[in-house]
Parts: structure tokens; C-alpha cells; sequence
């Protein structure tokens, strides 16, 4: 057969049992393609999935909190919204906010899509178009989400070509109709942002599967190795190269110079956010400091010598803040050049001497950064050998008394920080507040621009965390990269049928309300609890910097398969794909549902039957918005933290009953409200946790696995606000969804708010009919 796209979606092609052998156009390309008949919805356009939109946004609708009223993105205003005004170009409040949000996720995704393009080039340039994509012989499914969504099954770097031209026009598309005079429906610009969200996923997986084969990353090892994390295990008497950003091009070039020249004992090479994720998957001898939250505490101590910076959640004053300690800055990425002087076309002795006489330069050419960066590390560490960065104890005291105690620290500080009672106790030389404010604070400086003393407020608070903790050492298992087919296997059954109670994801940017405390405490509960935990990025790295009572950090204590208790690090940011990509292979691997270009079939099974939630509890930038939006549009919810309300869109439903169509009975029926939302806030981390066993619930939960979940939320609720959940009544279907150990009590609560048992529970929901 032969045709063009449009022409594929022919009722014909959704038989069941049809199979097509043969030719298919894909624009100008041709391929022999047989592994699978195309689904009705392959390289959808911005519209293809929107009537699947339409109804999850009419069970969830958006609730929306501007923060601001005024609309300032062109000049036919600025338009004051509020009160039920519209703007110049007609759009009221409630339509800005979606367009705010549908810019948000097309930043996200085109900063992913980008990095992703990078490191295909970058790939292909080294290993040709050609080179095999192969995960090893645990993984036949190689890439679920571009299998669902495009309908290619890449089997090349070249192939991966193919699905960014994809990305790259959908946003193109979806970016346009956000220009002044183009959507003007609510949801429809959250259609389009979920469709955003979609293309983040997709193109975050062609990113890391390219990584993954080109770079000879772990491909789903369940005993990925252990590897050091935090500021305690650097070796200061060492020259140190700090790496910051997502792309691991640079870093992994300098980790190559220095095996191939015996310096790896030497040299010091560490990293802060994805890129020390990615560095220590290439090379486990590489060392974490930690999450994007560390990067100021980290720079101002001085340790680094040299500073390269690639792209992405990198500080925009770090030019500044690396000159001041006396180190070095590469810059090795187009995306991020600091207005400094590109000098890729020079040697690499020339590029050292040229940073040695000016400090920083960007340099393009990412293999010479290997040689750069280390030489300049083995001299610069002898040039800054007694500087020093940090104001003393003795030093901390005399700025602290010249705070004023006006408390507009405390006021900006995202956290509301007692800041100010930190300097009041270091005025008497103690040190305990600052102590407690260094193991939470992210230092954003906020504090510090504000002060009208100008008093390096993260400089004192780095030092006396220095000097009072010395055990900043912890492991965390180094990113594995996907979940293996014969895992899905194992678990398949159990997750849809809820004996696994459900699949926990923390993801997301650090920056958690109160230090990484919080989300290990999460993991913890859920790991103790038999849920399988996953995580990545920064999120990944916070669960590692804390340690239990054993001190040990969770990573030590639990493995990471994908099974009940198990704690998964997939790896970076990239990475996060493989944990929407685990839920699309439950469908595909346990259930048969076909994914060749197979979106809404997908989704629906998910959004039924997979009792998975992902976290986000910390700030979320642009790339976490997108990634929240488009795991939304594959079914699963997800809980933010109070920072994440700030972009003020939630899908909330009013948890009423929901309407199903049972495919089983071919009857309309009315269900609990099961998941309840789709992106929901939690204001503290207790709220949190006993909001995750409900967003596991799903219609298709068999009574034993309901049971299970509504133990678990019965269990959390009484352990942390001491009293039976205050909706539980909406979730317990019959008398054998009540877990025979709490029988009693909960058969004694279900009676004073008037329950009744329903009467029909569907065996095949879905909510496509």
C-alpha cells in the first residue's frame, strides 16, 4: 500500500485483525515497514488529538488563578484583564492564562527538542546516520512513545532525524498560534499545550535512546552502579572541573582526555543538575554534587577551578559569580554564549592561553573542551591555592551585625526563610539557625538582592554549612535509562489489577520547600509501602542527599528494578520519558494494545487501568511544565508543590461520578471519580502523600487491588492528620473493596456519611465512545 498520511486513517485500517504488509510514505521517504498495522493517528497534527483532549478537559477542567491581570506581550496594550475586561485583541483573562501556559510548555519543549536535535547531530556526525539503535536484548520495545506517536519504530540514528523534523514543526505550529489574533479558546490553547507536552515526551526519548547507544550509557541495568553525590565528596586538593547544564557532550570529552592520558586519579570532574547525571552514566568514576539548587552554594566556595557550562537550568550570572572566586569559564553551547568571545577556531594551546589572559571564552568545537578544560584545571588549581572565597566565622559574625533586621529577607524569600533569625542569633556568634537554613535553602539570592547592606547572605549561609556539616557524602545509583520488556512482564499484571498499589514518579526541579528532606520522605513512605518509586533529574539527585536513621541513603537500602519497593533512578531529564514510556509498554507488553500510531487507545488504557502518579515538588521551569502537560495527555496525573501553583492552571474535577462507556457490555455507566484529578496542588508535603494512593486508584482496579490502595490511603491519612480520609466514601465500590483489617471502622464510617454500594462496576472502561 501506498498513500500519504491523511489517506492512512481510513476506517479500514482500524479493523481488528487487519494487518497491512508493504510501503509506507512518510513525505518524501519510503520504508519497508511490517511490524505492526499503522493506527489510525501516526505524526498527529495540533488538531489530530484534540477531540481526546476535549474529553479529559470536560472531566478535568482547568481551574485557573492569574497571578497578574495585565497582558504585556505586544503593544496594542498593555491590557488590563481584570474584572471581566478584554484585551485589545479580544482575549479575556481566563484565555490569556491557557496562552501564558501553552507558552510556558512550547519553551519546555523546544528546549528539549533542541538539546535532543544536538546530540543527534552530534551522534551522527560521529557514528553516521547508519549506526544501529540497539538497547540490548532485555528490550524489544525500544522506543514506546515515537512508536505510539509517529508510528516509526527507529531503528538507526538517521531514524531519529525523521521524528525531530516531527517535533520541530508541531512547534513551530503551536508557538505561531499563540501571536496576537490567532486561538482564541481557552481549551483549545490547552489542547495545544497538552499537544506540547506530547512532543516534549517524544522528543525527550529520542534525546536519551541516542545517548544511550551512542555514548554506551546503562541500557536498563537494574544494578546500575552506585556513584558519589554531594559537596563532601569532592577532593578539594585535587583541581576540581565543574560541569553544569544537561548536555554531556563537553563532559564527556573531558572524562575521555583524562583516561587517555592517566589523569583520572588527578583530576577532580563533578557536576551539578543533568549533566552530572549523564556524566556519571557515561563514567561512573565522575562525582555529583548535586541538584540545580547547590549551583550558587557551590560556585561561591571556591572549589571549582575551572567552570564548563553547557545549556539549561544553568544560573545567567555565572560568568559573574565564577570570576569572583578566580577560576575559569568555558562556555560550549550556542544556546548560552555569555557575550563572550567564540574561539573554536583556534588550537587548543592557543585556547588555553587565550582563557588564561581572559578568564572565560566560548568554545563550539565540544571535543577540544576535553584538553582545555584539564590543562587549564592542573594550572589554574596552583594560581587560586590560598585564594579564598568565603568570609570566616569571625567574618560571618561582623556582617551579621550589620544587618539591620529590616526583614525584607524573610519577605522575598520564595520559602519564607527565617533569614533574619539566622543573622540575629550569628550576631552572638551562633550558629544553629544558619545551619538549619543552609540544609533547606536553594540559594537564589533573592535575600541578597534585596538587603540594603548588600550582605553576601549565601556566602555566610555556605560557609557556616561548610564548617557545621561534614558529612555531605551520600551514594545514588547511576540513571539505568529504561525499563526493561521482561520487567513490564512481571509487573504487568499486578499494576493494572492493583495488587501493586501504584507507581510513584518524582520528577521535576529541586528546589523543594524544604530542602531535599521532603521528597526522600516521600519515596521513603511509598517504598516502605511496596510501591514502586521512580525518579530523575534533580528530583532523583534530592532522594540521594538524605540519609535514614542507619545512615544510609535510600539508594543504598533499596534496588532498583522495576518492582514492588524498588527505587529507579531512569537518569536525567531526558530520561523522564522512560517512565511515561513504562506505562505505555504495561499497554503494549501485558495488555496487546497495539501502539503504531495509537495515541487515544494508549491513553485511555492508561488513564484506566495503569495507577501511576507523577511529583513535582519542587519550582518547575518551562521543561517541567511541558513534561507535567504532556503526561497529563497520556492519562496520568500529576501533584505539584505549592511553588508549581504559580503557574496558576490546575485540572481539577468537582469529584463527582464519571461517565464511562463499559466495552464489555457496551453500556454508559457512572463510576468513581477514579483518578480525581488530572495536575493537582498540595500545599504541604503530608497533603502530598495522602493524595498519592487516591490518584493511583483506577475504574479498572480489581476488588483486591482496590482493597490494597484504600488501605494505603486510609493508612497515610490517619498516620498524618489522624482522622479517616474525609472522601473516602467515593472510592469504595462494594463491600469487597474494604480491606478485611480496617473492616470495621470504615464499614462504621460509610454508614454515618450514608454509602451505598454501587451497584454495576464496569470491566472494560474507557471513555472513548
Amino acid at each position: 500500500m501506498e498513500g500519504d498520511i491523511k489517506s492512512m486513517s481510513s476506517p479500514l485500517l482500524k479493523l481488528k485483525n487487519f494487518k497491512i504488509k508493504g510501503t509506507i510514505k512518510f513525505g518524501e521517504e519510503v520504508e519497508e515497514e511490517d511490524w505492526e498495522p499503522m493506527g489510525p493517528t501516526p505524526m498527529p497534527k495540533v488538531p489530530t488529538l484534540r477531540k481526546w483532549d476535549f474529553r479529559l478537559l470536560k472531566r478535568y477542567p482547568p481551574f485557573y488563578m492569574p497571578i497578574c491581570d495585565m497582558c504585556c506581550l505586544c503593544t496594542f496594550g498593555k491590557c488590563d484583564l481584570s474584572r471581566g475586561k478584554k484585551g485589545a485583541c479580544g482575549l479575556d483573562i481566563k484565555k490569556q492564562q491557557a496562552r501564558i501556559v501553552l507558552i510556558a510548555c512550547c519553551i519546555g519543549a523546544a528546549c528539549h527538542t533542541a538539546h535532543s536535535r544536538h546530540l543527534v547531530h552530534y551522534l551522527i556526525e560521529k557514528l553516521g546516520k547508519d549506526y544501529p539503535i540497539n538497547l540490548g536484548n532485555n528490550i524489544d520495545v525500544e522506543a514506546p512513545i515515537t512508536r505510539t506517536v509517529t508510528g516509526i519504530k527507529p531503528k538507526t540514528l538517521g531514524d531519529l532525524e525523521k521524528v525531530l523534523d516531527y517535533c520541530e514543526e508541531q512547534i513551530t505550529h503551536l508557538l505561531s498560534a499563540t501571536h496576537t489574533g490567532q486561538e482564541g479558546d481557552y481549551l483549545d490553547f490547552e489542547s495545544k499545550a497538552m499537544h506540547a507536552g506530547m512532543i516534549d515526551d517524544l522528543a525527550r526519548e529520542v534525546g536519551d535512546i541516542a545517548q544511550i547507544v551512542g555514548l554506551n550509557m546503562p541500557k536498563g541495568d537494574e544494578d546500575a552502579p552506585l556513584v558519589d553525590l554531594g559537596l563532601g565528596t569532592i577532593d578539594k586538593n585535587k583541581p576540581v572541573i565543574l560541569c553544569i547544564g544537561h548536555n554531556v557532550v563537553p563532559g564527556r570529552y573531558i572524562i575521555d582526555y583524562l583516561e587517555e592520558n592517566g589523569l583520572d586519579d588527578e583530576i577532580e570532574v563533578c557536576g551539578i543538575c543533568c549533566t552530572a547525571l549523564d556524566i556519571t552514566r557515561y563514567n561512573e568514576g565522575a562525582k555529583i554534587v548535586g541538584p540545580l539548587s547547590r549551583q550558587l552554594m557551590f560556585v561561591r566556595s571556591g572549589v571549582a577551578d575551572v567552570v564548563v557550562v553547557d545549556e539549561q537550568c544553568i544560573r545567567t550570572d555565572i560568568l559573574e559569580e565564577t570570576l569572583k572566586t578566580g577560576a575559569v569559564l568555558i562556555a560550549t553551547n550556542e544556546k548560552m554564549c555569555l557575550g563572550l568571545e567564540d574561539i573554536s577556531h583556534l588550537s587548543e594551546d592557543e585556547m588555553i592561553n587565550y582563557i588564561l589572559r581572559n578568564r572565560a571564552a566560548l568554545i563550539l568545537d565540544e571535543e577540544k573542551v576535553g584538553k582545555v578544560a584539564v590543562e587549564l584545571a592542573k594550572i589554574i588549581s596552583k594560581e587560586r591555592k590560598d585564594k579564598k572565597c568565603l568570609p570566616d566565622l569571625n567574618e560571618v559574625v561582623e556582617l551579621a551585625k550589620k544587618c539591620t533586621e529590616c526583614g525584607w529577607c524573610n519577605r522575598v524569600c520564595p520559602n519564607s526563610f527565617e533569614v533574619k533569625e539566622a543573622m540575629i542569633e550569628a550576631k552572638q556568634g551562633k550558629f544553629d539557625k544558619f545551619v538549619e537554613l543552609y540544609k533547606k535553602c536553594y540559594s537564589c539570592g533573592r535575600c541578597e538582592c534585596e538587603c540594603e547592606r548588600n550582605l553576601p547572605i549565601v556566602s555566610m549561609t555556605t560557609k557556616v554549612g561548610e564548617y557545621f556539616i561534614k558529612d555531605m557524602k551520600f551514594k545514588i545509583r547511576a540513571g539505568r535509562g529504561p525499563i526493561q520488556d521482561v520487567e513490564i512482564r512481571r509487573v504487568g499484571a499486578p499494576i493494572v489489577f492493583g495488587d501493586i498499589p501504584g507507581v510513584v514518579a518524582l520528577v521535576g526541579c529541586s528546589n523543594h520547600p524544604n530542602g531535599e528532606e521532603e521528597v526522600a520522605k516521600i519515596a521513603k513512605e511509598f517504598l516502605e509501602r511496596k510501591y514502586i518509586v521512580v525518579a530523575s533529574g534533580c528530583a532523583a539527585m534530592s532522594i540521594g542527599m538524605w540519609k535514614d536513621e542507619d545512615g544510609k541513603t535510600l539508594y543504598e537500602k533499596y534496588g532498583g528494578s522495576f518492582e514492588a519497593g524498588g527505587l529507579v533512578n531512569v537518569g536525567s531529564c531526558l530520561s523522564n520519558c522512560h517512565i511515561t514510556g513504562a506505562a505505555i509498554k504495561i499497554a503494549n507488553i501485558f495488555a496487546k494494545v497495539p501502539l503504531r500510531g495509537n495515541f487515544e487507545q494508549v491513553a485511555d488504557y492508561i488513564l484506566n487501568r495503569v495507577g501511576a502518579v507523577g511529583i513535582a515538588w519542587g519550582a518547575m521551569s518551562q521543561k517541567a511544565a511541558a513534561i507535567a502537560t504532556g503526561v497529563n495527555r497520556w492519562g496520568i496525573p500529576v501533584i505539584v508543590g505549592p511553588h508549581a501553583a504559580k503557574y496558576r492552571r490546575m485540572y481539577l474535577s468537582d469529584g463527582k461520578d464519571f461517565e464511562v462507556l463499559d466495552k464489555r457490555t457496551g453500556e454508559i455507566m457512572k463510576i468513581e471519580p477514579a483518578p480525581e484529578h488530572l495536575i493537582v496542588t498540595a500545599e504541604t508535603v503530608e497533603e502530598c502523600i495522602c493524595m498519592i494512593p487516591k490518584l493511583c486508584m483506577r475504574p479498572n482496579d480489581s476488588p483486591k487491588g482496590r482493597a490494597m490502595k484504600i488501605y494505603h490511603y486510609v493508612s497515610v491519612y490517619e498516620k498524618y492528620f489522624g482522622m479517616m480520609p474525609p472522601d473516602l466514601e467515593k472510592f469504595v465500590r462494594t463491600e469487597q473493596d474494604i480491606p478485611f483489617m480496617i473492616k470495621d471502622k470504615v464499614m462504621d464510617y460509610l454508614k454515618e456519611k450514608g454509602w451505598k454500594p454501587r451497584e454495576k462496576i464496569p470491566k472494560e472502561p474507557t471513555i472513548i465512545y
